[in-house]
Parts: structure tokens; C-alpha cells; sequence
């Protein structure tokens, strides 16, 4: 007889035989509990944490200059982590909360929205001669980028409520007016850029809302009246008394469409050798990246750019990793698109696909303008990149905006075909979506 008797043996065994069975069941657990953390779109997901590890590392780089001013080699790093660990929080409870319950955000949002406005006009902090801040003292924040949102969803809730079968009631256009005007033009006198973006952003969900194209119409031949208006003031006027601003737009429309004219027509003497110089310094990013980059933290023009972490950090990405990473921004940001298109064409309701697009348009349109403006086809706005500038409540609402197209996402994914005949009724009608 041998040592072990032949039940000795099959007892040793056993437990080698059961090993994988209960290796793969922790696997699975693992991957549950994450998926249970982790809901709705998982390629939204993945491509909210490439633009936050994109962000870390081009902040890190193209802020070096904040660290040479503070002495504190590590703190826009440090601060950019804590905005971003802060943001992923909020996505993490916004994206668990029922998409419907958004619709109730507009009944206070909105007028907020108007009342930090007011106040930002008469007493809010400036930066580079736009009034656009309120400082707190432990914290200074942007209105204008609680009333984007805000509008959005306003937009969303009234395109769904007037639904019919051959598209929106003519009311609709009436009431996207009244609301979306008042906000637009508080935001106008500090701050064009986003006034034209949002205004952009909400004529498209018309379009997607399918407003009367008459109604639509009208509303191009009105703006490209106001346009051509504009364009004749600048040309003709250097100031415009109700407009504090208006001396900073024309001189970005000229230097951006006559830029190389005006310096070399100009007297030696009295000319501003500074201006457009950012717009300068990040053709020269550009162009030195010789299509390869420098790899991250080696960008020159990061210590020329004065927004180098914000409005131009593009440019800085550019120089960094070359055309594949510019490239990869971009493929984000559209992906980000398409993946809302297709979460909006599986929802059942009207309110979820308006807000999803309305939101993801938002994100998309804003990235678009930054990315042309840093590669010089667009003239300066002052736009950040979406989840990749440094920023604060900037970065904190992006990301409330990403919980909430998850929040859709998970509700979405419950629908196998979509319908479009299902209208959004009152709220004490809606059904647990």
C-alpha cells in the first residue's frame, strides 16, 4: 500500500479541483460590484476617463508657469486631481438618479440662473476686463455655466411637452424664446462667445425638435441680419457705449482676419508688438510639433501662452503628441456624439433624447470652437476645452452634465425598439421609466 489510501487521494483533490470554479466566481462578483458602481454607457464612460487622464497630464505640463509663480511645483496637478476626483463623484450620483426627475431642475435653476446673472453685471468679479465671476471667498464661480445647463433642460422639457405627431407645436418657438433670450442677452454684454454658443446649441435641438422650419428660417434671416449689422459697427465704429467689450471683440475679429496686414501697415511707433500674441505663439506650438510631438512636458510655447492650461491648451496637446494625439481629442469628443445619437434613438419618451443631445451638443460644440480657435481658424473666444482645461465649476458641471447623459443611458438601455408616439404628459402621469 502506498502512503495516502486511495480516499486520501480523492479528498487531496478536491480542493484543486474547485480552485477555478471559485476563482472565476470571485471574478464575477468583482465584475458585478464594479458594473453596479460603473452604470449606464460604458463606452461614455471610457471615454469620460481618457479626457480626464488626457487633462492631468496636459495640465500638469502646460501650467508649469503657475508653478514657477507659486513656488509649489505640484499644485496644479494636485488642484486639477481634486476637480476631477470631485467631478467623478458628482457622476457617480448623478447617473444614479431617474432621468426624469430632471425635469423638476428648470423650476428653480432657471430662475437662479437669471438672478446670479443680474448680479454678476452689477457687482461680479472681473478677469480680463469681463465681469463673468462671483467670488464666494472660499470659491469663485461662473453663472453663466449654471444657466447653460439650466437652459438646456428648459429647452428639452418644453420641445418634449409640445410634441405632435408631425412634429413640435408652434408654440414651442414662442416659448424657447422667451426663455432662452433673457438669458442669452445677460450673458452677451460680458461674455459673446458663450452667449452665441448656447443660442448655436439651442437652435440645433429645434432643429432635432422638429420646430417649424418657417419658424427657423425667420430666425437665421434675423440673426444673419444682426451679423451683418455687427459686422458694418466694427468695421466702422472703435467704441460702442453700452457695449465695455465691444473695443476687446473688434480688435480679436481684425487680428484674426487682418492680422498681418495691420502689422505691417502700422506706425513702428505706436504699434501693440503684443497683440495676437497668443494666437501667434500657438501657430508656433503647432508648427514645431513636426506632426510627432515633443512628448508630454516638453512644450515650449506652454511658457509663452498666457491660457496655455485653458483656452489654448489644445495647442500645447499638439505640440506635446503631435497629430495622433490631436487627433484622438477630436475622435473623443465625437464619439461622445454618437454614442448620445444613439441613446437618444433608443429612448421610448421625448424628455430623455432632447436633454441627451441638448447636453452632449453643448460639450461637443464648445470643444469644436476651442480646437478651432487654438489651431487659428476661429478667432479668440476665451473657451475651455470640455473635462481637459484646467477649471473649477467649469469642470464640476461638465461633469454633472456627463451623470445625467448616464443617467439617460441607463434608462435607455431598458428599451428594445424605440417609439415615438409616446409624449411626455404631466408629471403625476409619468410611469417609473
Amino acid at each position: 500500500m502506498g502512503f495516502f489510501s486511495r480516499k486520501d487521494k480523492t479528498e487531496s483533490t478536491t480542493p484543486q479541483t474547485h480552485a477555478l470554479p471559485k476563482f472565476e466566481e470571485k471574478v464575477e462578483r468583482e465584475t458585478t460590484r464594479l458594473g453596479s458602481l460603473f452604470m449606464g454607457d460604458r463606452v461614455i464612460w471610457i471615454v469620460y476617463f481618457f479626457l480626464c487622464v488626457i487633462s492631468l497630464v496636459e495640465v500638469y505640463s502646460a501650467a508649469s508657469t503657475l508653478s514657477y509663480k507659486s513656488g509649489r511645483f505640484w499644485e496644479p496637478l494636485v488642484k486639477q486631481a481634486l476637480f476631477l476626483g470631485a467631478g467623478t463623484i458628482i457622476v457617480l450620483l448623478v447617473h444614479r438618479i431617474p432621468c426624469r426627475m430632471f425635469k423638476i431642475l428648470p423650476i428653480l435653476s432657471i430662475p437662479l440662473s437669471v438672478l446670479l446673472l443680474m448680479i454678476t453685471l452689477l457687482s461680479g468679479a472681473a478677469t480680463n476686463d469681463a465681469a463673468r465671476w462671483i467670488n464666494l471667498g472660499f470659491i469663485q464661480f461662473q453663472p453663466s455655466e449654471i444657466a447653460k445647463g439650466s437652459l438646456i433642460i428648459t429647452v428639452a422639457l418644453i420641445l418634449a411637452r409640445t410634441q405632435r405627431e408631425n412634429g413640435a407645436d408652434k408654440r414651442a418657438f414662442k416659448i424657447i424664446m422667451w426663455v432662452t433670450l433673457p438669458i442669452v442677452g445677460l450673458i452677451f454684454t460680458e461674455n459673446l462667445s458663450t452667449a452665441g454658443l448656447l443660442f448655436g446649441v439651442v437652435l440645433l435641438m429645434m432643429f432635432i425638435g422638429r420646430v417649424p422650419l418657417v419658424q427657423l428660417g425667420k430666425l437665421l434671416g434675423v440673426m444673419t441680419l444682426l451679423g451683418v449689422l455687427m459686422g458694418v459697427l466694427v468695421y466702422l465704429s472703435s467704441d460702442v457705449p453700452f457695449l465695455h467689450r465691444f473695443e476687446t471683440w473688434k480688435e480679436r475679429i481684425e487680428t484674426h482676419f487682418g492680422g498681418d496686414e495691420d502689422a505691417r501697415d502700422a506706425d513702428p511707433a505706436t504699434y501693440d508688438i503684443d497683440k495676437g500674441a497668443q494666437v501667434a505663439h500657438a501657430n508656433i506650438a503647432i508648427a514645431t510639433s513636426n506632426g510627432i510631438g515633443k512628448m508630454p512636458g516638453n512644450s515650449v510655447q506652454r511658457d509663452f501662452l498666457s491660457q496655455a492650461f485653458s483656452d489654448f491648451i489644445y495647442a500645447v496637446i499638439i505640440e506635446e503628441m503631435g497629430l495622433w494625439g490631436a487627433a484622438i481629442v477630436v475622435f473623443l469628443y465625437i464619439i461622445l456624439l454618437f454614442r448620445a445619437g444613439r441613446i437618444a434613438s433608443r429612448c421610448e419618451r421625448n424628455f430623455p433624447p432632447f436633454l441627451v443631445m441638448g447636453l452632449t451638443l453643448l460639450l461637443v460644440t464648445q470643444a469644436m470652437v476651442n480646437m478651432a480657435v487654438a489651431v487659428g481658424l476661429f478667432p479668440v473666444t476665451g473657451q475651455p476645452l470640455p473635462l481637459i482645461s484646467r477649471g473649477g465649476t467649469s469642470t464640476l458641471i461638465n461633469c454633472f452634465y456627463i451623470g445625467m447623459i448616464l443617467s439617460v443611458s441607463r434608462y435607455a438601455k431598458q428599451v428594445k425598439t424605440p417609439v415615438h408616439t409616446q409624449f411626455d404628459g404631466p408629471m403625476s402621469d409619468i410611469k417609473h421609466e
